[in-house]
């Protein structure tokens, strides 16, 4: 464990920190909801609502146009977060830097999807998430790709009356993204073109310490939380969540680099693309809350090597899906266009998975590896270069559909 604070300490002192991009940002921002953050920095922004067939309470969070103001057929996109985050992900780098920023810049509608148990969609219709946790957090990624994805992605086609949207995800993002047009193959349709950014869906080669432990104690684990009752995996309120606080996290404070530890013991560390001063305004949105069904389901998928459905045990699978195992999910079935970007310093998205991905997948357009290939998992939304060395790439070929 010293060896390695003492490694991320020294790595911390090579790290960016000179501010740039991110002047206007503020340790206030930290604190304010997402909203209130496009709003302060002169963009519009929307809130709608949409229930799940299964009663959780969703927000989105839309910018409707950019600086240059409304106009008329703007193409409609939709970000996906991935797990721990939010639609706070999407603008946190700032303005020219936060991809749905540029987005909206560049004539877009933009849509930014919460799904179930973060933070804008801690709610239900009838499920308390702290009195009735064990019913509230009893989900995986697979309930949301069935449900909460399709449920929004259907309202945001009904509101911008478009027949088709473009969607891009990271992370998480992906995974339901595939997982949805596995199960429901129509949805196929809806899509213009979804751009991968740090795809997972096979997680064989996953290299993540945090991810490893979690797969290592997965069965166990499993039962251990339930019978404790942790249904959710770091709360908002939690004790990480509370590093964004100046004191920690601040440009003054000697321990600052600490504050990544939690995000970059799951997803990987790149001291070239953090702009440390970032920290506290990252921290202040993050994390944003999950079920630990979500790791537990990534954990099987660790430990099988397959992509499939949740794993309830030999009983539980046979009452669940008549078999001893969990179905796997028909990539083939996923007929949208697909482009891959990913890296190689990636702990969460190997190579080598994103690659029998790619050789499944039913229509992939493009597979894209990062110029910087240090790159990690969380510099596709934070990288200081990555509105060129990503985001630039995903809009040219945007106008390709």
């Amino acid at each position: 464990m010293l060896a390695h604070v003492f490694l991320i300490l020294l790595l911390s002192t090579f790290s960016k920190q000179d501010g740039t991009g991110y002047s206007d940002l503020t340790l206030e921002d930290a604190k304010l909801l997402v909203p209130e953050l496009i709003r302060k920095y002169g963009y519009p922004c929307e809130t709608h609502t949409v229930v799940s067939k299964d009663g959780y309470i969703l927000e989105m969070h839309r910018i409707p146009y950019g600086r240059r103001g409304p106009s008329e057929n703007r193409p409609a996109v939709y970000l996906q977060h991935g797990i721990l985050l939010s639609s706070a992900d999407w603008i946190l780098a700032g303005v020219g830097k936060g991809f749905a920023y540029l987005l909206a810049d560049d004539g877009y509608d933009v849509w930014m999807p919460n799904v179930r148990g973060t933070r804008y969609s801690r709610n239900h219709t009838a499920l308390d998430p702290d009195k009735d946790a064990k019913k509230f957090w009893n989900f995986s990624w697979h309930e949301i790709a069935v449900d909460d994805v399709p449920s929004m992605i259907d309202y945001v086609i009904e509101t911008v009356k478009q027949q088709q949207i473009f969607y891009i995800g990271h992370s998480q993002g992906t995974t339901v993204f595939y997982v949805m047009c596995s199960e429901k193959p129509e949805y196929n349709q809806k899509i213009r073109a979804m751009f991968s950014l740090a795809p997972v869906a096979y997680m064989q080669y996953m290299t993540s310490p945090l991810m490893r432990v979690i797969a290592l104690a997965e069965g166990g684990l499993g039962f251990l939380l339930n019978l404790i009752g942790m249904y959710e995996f770091l709360p908002q309120s939690s004790f990480l969540a509370n590093l964004g606080e100046d004191a920690l996290c601040g440009d003054d404070s000697i321990v600052q680099v600490l504050c990544i530890n939690p995000l970059f013991a799951i997803l990987g560390f790149n001291a070239e693309q953090m702009n440390a001063s970032l920290i506290p305004i990252v921290m202040g949105h993050t994390p944003a809350g999950a079920s630990t069904k979500q790791f537990l389901h990534y954990a099987q998928e660790v430990n099988s090597g397959h992509f499939r459905q949740y794993d309830y045990g030999v009983l539980g699978n046979l009452n669940k899906y008549k078999s001893l195992f969990p179905p796997k999910y028909n990539l083939s079935n996923v007929k949208a266009p697909v482009y891959l970007h990913y890296s190689p310093n990636d702990w969460f998205s190997n190579p080598k998975d994103v690659n029998r991905l790619y050789q499944e997948l039913g229509n992939v357009k493009g597979r894209f590896i990062s110029l910087d290939h240090k790159f990690n998992h969380v510099d596709y939304l934070y990288g200081i270069d990555t509105p060129d060395l990503i985001y630039a790439r995903v809009l040219s070929l945007m106008k390709r559909h």
